[in-house]
């Protein structure tokens, strides 16, 4: 009731200006809080005092309206003096957080570190190919018959010459102890002069010919190697050309194996091979680049390329996938850290380097990380190339660079730290 009279007495001007006062504190106000949002530290306490006198002014104004009357500005004024108040207290309480929270420093993240290193690597030229062997057939038989006896086991060696498998060659044999009588009775008429010179060769051309049927009644090793799993059994009746064991030359083998066309001028024969094959985990083995073909194939536009590789314990078996890295001749300086070292990203890749840093306050040395990006090249055993972002001799975390921030502090700790190798061999199992 008061404001409404007094309202009635004042000019528009004066009406006009009761409201202009409360609009600037509150616009103060949220200068203040905004102030209060986003300067930390030793702003801190220069807005905490303006906050104070601000609510301090507030309040006295506030009090005086109530004494004169004036209920509603005074109330107004004094939600904004509490408002203030909270501000206030709440601005305490940040910054005594703060002063906590920095004297608690997080405890420094032990690491494992790596030096950079800058080593001599050959190029290599990667593809996937199949072990073929040196010799490899199906043996099977010139005629058919009856399957008389086997004289090998499946999977075991067999010599040149041996006898795998024999048929029933009675009535061959037969005609051929003939066929000998007969040459043997012509040689003795021959040297009484008895029959001519094309009677003698008749009867020796009978005799091989008889000699070649009952040779043909038996399946013999061409060369040496180890025999698979047996197709026939004694007393099997068989055509002629049945397959009987397949035999197969180990030692050395053969990689096939293509690399596109433009790779051509570098490859020469003699250039190292290595292979490696999921079969035998862990181990590689070595060869030389003996064959190039002389085409390129029109399809694919890739050279088919052959290395042979020693095989005397006959891990490798013909069919077997492998993976070929033919070592070229030159070499060239690389920049090379432990796989481990890398941390992969979508948005690119970086390793932490660690780097000594002095405290400005205290002059103490300590160790910190920093992210480093990078260009990784190609990968070697447990090696990585860089090709760009590192220098030699630089040191960086080599394991664990999941858990890593920039900027940490760290402690360096290679007790149990992994050796990398560039030919791991893992055990088994």
């Amino acid at each position: 009731m008061h404001d409404v009279a007094k309202t009635a007495t004042v000019g528009p001007r004066r009406a006009s200006r009761r409201w202009l006062w409360p609009a600037l504190y509150a616009l103060v106000a949220i200068a203040a809080i905004a102030t209060l949002i986003f300067v930390r530290t030793a702003m801190m306490l220069i807005v905490i005092t303006a906050v104070t006198a601000l609510m301090v002014w507030l309040g006295l104004i506030a009090s005086r309206r109530f004494r004169s009357g004036r209920t509603t500005s005074a109330a107004v004024f004094t939600v904004l003096a509490i408002f203030l108040l909270l501000i206030d207290l709440k601005a305490l309480q940040f910054r005594t957080m703060g002063a906590m929270a920095g004297k608690m420093a997080p405890p420094p993240t032990t690491v494992t570190s790596a030096v950079v290193k800058e080593e001599d690597w050959a190029p290599q030229l990667s593809a996937v190919g199949s072990i073929t062997p040196v010799q490899g057939a199906m043996l099977s038989t010139d005629l058919g018959g009856t399957v008389a006896e086997v004289k090998f086991e499946s999977g075991g060696l067999a010599k040149k010459g041996d006898v795998l498998v024999r048929l029933v060659a009675s009535q061959e044999e037969a005609d051929l102890e003939l066929a000998r009588n007969d040459l043997a009775r012509a040689h003795d008429l021959a040297t009484r002069k008895v029959i001519s010179k094309a009677e003698i060769d008749a009867a020796e051309s009978k005799f091989k010919q008889k000699e070649g049927i009952v040779a043909k009644k038996e399946v013999r090793a061409p060369f040496d190697g180890q025999l698979g799993i047996r197709q026939v059994n004694v007393g099997q009746m068989i055509k002629e050309g049945q397959q009987v064991v397949a035999l197969t030359a180990l030692d050395p083998v053969y990689v096939d194996f293509a690399l596109p066309q433009q790779e051509l001028p570098k490859l020469s024969n003699g250039l190292e091979v290595t292979v490696r094959t999921d079969a035998v985990p862990g181990r590689g083995f070595k060869g030389k680049l003996t064959a190039i073909n002389s085409m390129v194939d029109a399809v694919t536009r890739n050279v088919t390329l052959q290395a042979t590789l020693e095989n005397p314990d006959h891990a490798l078996r013909p069919g077997m996938f492998a993976k070929v890295d033919v070592v070229l001749a030159e070499t060239r300086k690389t920049l090379v850290v432990p796989g481990s070292a890398i941390s992969y990203a979508p948005f690119g890749d970086s390793v932490f380097v660690i780097e000594k840093k002095k405290d400005p306050k205290t002059g103490k040395e300590s160790e910190n990380i920093r992210q480093q990006f990078v260009k990784i090249g190609e990968a070697r055993g447990d090696f990585v190339s860089v090709t760009e972002g590192l220098r030699a001799g630089e040191v960086v975390v080599s394991t664990g660079v999941f858990k890593l921030r920039n900027g940490m502090p760290v402690v360096i700790n290679n007790d149990l730290a992994p050796k990398p190798q560039l030919n791991p061999k893992p055990v088994d199992s």
